[in-house]
């Protein structure tokens, strides 16, 4: 049975269902097909537009390493790791940096077991230990890089309809899966009370997934230390807006019309995120536009280094790279960098 036909079959039994139920089993169906990532897949990520993105986190990651006094263990974990692009080139990295890679000891969040074999391919044999949830992670100061992550959690959606918010469902009309106004439910308070009055067919989006997983995690980096670092899209301010969408072959594609098969996102609520950082007593850093923290950890540097052996199509290739990763009318500032720190820290680098 496809994840269409379990949909389809629930719906007819249940009614519409929540759109955060619809959202985590079509994302889950679509991780586990074999082409996501790359020209050959659905979209590319950062990672795999330029290995000095990957260099740079892992630079960053070093940086944390000698800020905490170079321990001799340093639990570093990717969660939605991909074909392992960036924690590999992140690795190479390391490998620089003397006495570094040596007190690595890497985790993986990954549910897909295709993904786990590109992960392990990438790795080249450094040692790793994979997890199905980011809650098994061993004890002990956290350092966690999310690239794409925290926008693919499922999130819900409320509409304001005659005077009152309404949970928005995902029906079925019998040719197409289509959205339906739910029973009456209210959004978080202090997520409405920062926003306008809403207006006649207004869309609130709420992202409980991506908030219980980074209230967590700051509730852990404030006790037990470490840091967090993402990478994703979204505003710098909380608002009202429908920002579900899907790609498939590098092009939009309406967001219900094939469940499983296409890649489904939501912004993400920076904003938020950082006041439920904040009150878990941890400090919060960004969103930085990406461009801006590429630069200030060291692009330009790095890139320089690379041509200084590369050949003509290499050059053509890392420039151009290079160039959709920091230019504003790229991915420079569509994406943007996030960061977590104990309570009272200084900003880590690039912020």
């Amino acid at each position: 049975m496809t994840t269409a036909e379990r949909l389809l079959s629930r719906i007819r039994a249940d009614g519409p269902i929540p759109l955060p139920d619809f959202m985590a089993e079509a994302v889950a169906a679509y991780y586990r097909r074999p082409r996501v990532f790359g020209a050959a897949g659905d979209f590319v990520t950062a990672p795999e537009v330029s290995q000095i993105f990957g260099e740079l986190v892992g630079v960053w990651l070093a940086l944390r390493w000698h800020a905490e006094g170079r321990p001799e263990r340093f639990l570093v974990a990717e969660c939605g790791p991909g074909r392992g692009t960036l924690i590999a080139d992140a690795l190479r990295a390391a490998a620089m940096v003397p006495g570094f890679a040596a007190t690595i000891d890497l985790h993986l969040v990954e549910t897909s077991p295709t993904l786990r074999e590109a992960q392990a391919t990438a790795l080249a044999g450094f040692p790793a230990t994979w997890h199905d949830d980011a809650t098994d992670l061993p004890g002990g100061p956290l350092h966690v890089v999310g690239n794409e992550f925290l926008d693919a959690l499922p999130a819900a959606q409320f509409v304001f309809r005659g005077g009152a918010w309404r949970e928005r469902r995902v029906g079925h009309d019998g040719r197409d899966f289509v959205f339906a106004d739910g029973p009456e439910a209210r959004p978080p308070a202090d997520l409405l009370d920062r926003l306008p009055a809403p207006r006649e067919g207004e869309i609130l989006e709420h992202a409980p997934a991506a908030e219980a997983f980074v209230a967590g995690l700051a509730r852990r980096i404030a006790t037990q230390g470490g840091a967090a670092l993402f990478f994703d899209y979204g505003p710098a301010e909380s608002g009202f807006g429908d920002t579900l969408q899907a790609v498939s072959r590098h092009r939009a594609a309406p967001p219900l019309a094939a469940p499983g098969e296409v890649d489904l996102t939501v912004h993400v609520d920076f904003s938020r995120l950082a006041r439920l950082a904040q009150g878990e007593a941890a400090a919060a850093f960004g969103p930085v536009d990406q461009g801006i923290w590429l630069v200030a950890l060291g692009l330009p540097a790095r890139l320089t280094t690379l041509l200084r052996q590369a050949t003509p199509r290499q050059t053509e290739e890392l420039v151009s790279g290079a160039q959709r990763l920091i230019e504003p009318q790229a991915m420079g500032r569509l994406f943007k960098a996030f960061a977590l720190m104990p309570g009272g820290s200084e900003a880590p680098e690039g912020f």
